[in-house]
């Protein structure tokens, strides 16, 4: 809660009306949104507004099925709005609630299960306060952020007299998960490519994918045996089709998705020939200072922090 409020108020400051979001550019909700992550969910707020004003007279959804039709709305967000907002009877399960409903009947089965999911969310429906289902879900949920925490507080619990774990004394033997996988990690080497102009090359990554929408440095993953200036090399000529040769080493920045962390190795770059690019993504050639006005991912922003230091330690030594 901490981390998102601020970008929370921003983003409502800056689209305060359904119809400003959906008349938005994909660019300025990606910036607004740019270091949240999951940025699927700022595109599909996006296309949910769009739907929303185009289709349904810019009136929201009120129940849950229609609430489901909208883009990035899936049964926890249907019933978290229709029981809030709207007053409905659904039952909210998230990972808080997961936890407390875990240890008040000490549910042994693996919860990461579509089993287990299914039969957590019947015990929900079952004991949702059906005249106040949105004071009710945010009630549960609130237990599970402040008390029945992955370290509970068991003493000034509420409902520890109901509670299966509390009364066996182990609590944090649930929920119960499969052992976490290793998290994978990869290299990747990217391109700052400058022009004769000063300008560097950036390109949009496709809408459809991960991090879609947002700018980007030309690069990817290092290849078995390859060194990284090798993998510099020909991601830039694959992504571009651009002759690079491929300078000093700028910076190695560490970063964590969800599923994976990566290690982003980025390298100062010239076209061995001037050429236009090929790549079939959006491109433009920018001048460093305007880099901010462009909607990147977090680890490709930590690297134009590092361009905009550099440039301007290199112009106060110039003085």
């Amino acid at each position: 809660m901490d981390q998102g409020l601020p970008y929370f108020l921003r983003f409502i400051e800056r689209f305060p009306s359904i119809e400003i979001l959906a008349n938005a550019s994909l660019d300025d909700v990606l910036q607004q949104w740019e270091g949240l992550g999951y940025y699927s969910r700022a595109r599909n707020l996006r296309k949910a507004a769009r739907f929303v004003v185009d289709e349904l007279g810019g009136q929201i959804p009120s129940t849950y099925d229609s609430l489901l039709s909208l883009p990035g709305v899936g049964p926890y967000t249907a019933a978290a709005i229709s029981s809030i907002a709207f007053d409905q009877p659904h039952a909210v399960v998230d990972g808080n609630v997961i936890r407390v409903l875990s240890r008040l009947i000490s549910f042994s089965d693996d919860v990461s299960l579509s089993s287990s999911k299914a039969r957590l969310q019947e015990l929900a429906n079952l004991l949702l306060d059906s005249d106040r289902p949105g004071s009710h879900n945010e009630g549960l949920m609130e237990l599970g952020a402040l008390v029945c925490t992955p370290n509970p507080d068991c003493k000034h619990c509420p409902v520890n007299a109901f509670c299966s774990g509390f009364k066996a004394g182990n609590p944090t033997s649930f929920p119960v998960k499969r052992a976490a996988k290793k998290t994978p990690h990869f290299d990747i080497a990217v391109g700052v490519i400058e022009d004769e102009m000063g300008r560097i090359y950036v390109q949009k990554r496709r809408e459809d994918g991960m991090l879609g929408g947002l700018w980007e440095f030309p690069g990817g993953k290092q290849e078995a045996s390859e060194s990284l200036q090798e993998t510099c090399r020909r991601e830039v000529w694959e992504e571009t089709g651009m002759e690079v040769k491929v300078g000093k080493h700028i910076a190695s920045i560490n970063h964590s998705y969800s599923h994976f962390r990566i290690t982003l190795h980025a390298f100062s770059c010239a076209q061995t020939a001037p050429s236009l690019p090929t790549s079939t993504l959006e491109w433009e050639w920018v001048v460093n200072e305007h880099l901010q006005a462009y909607a990147f991912p977090k680890a490709n922003r930590d690297l134009i922090n590092i361009l905009t230091d550099l440039t301007s330690l290199s112009e106060g030594n110039q003085e």
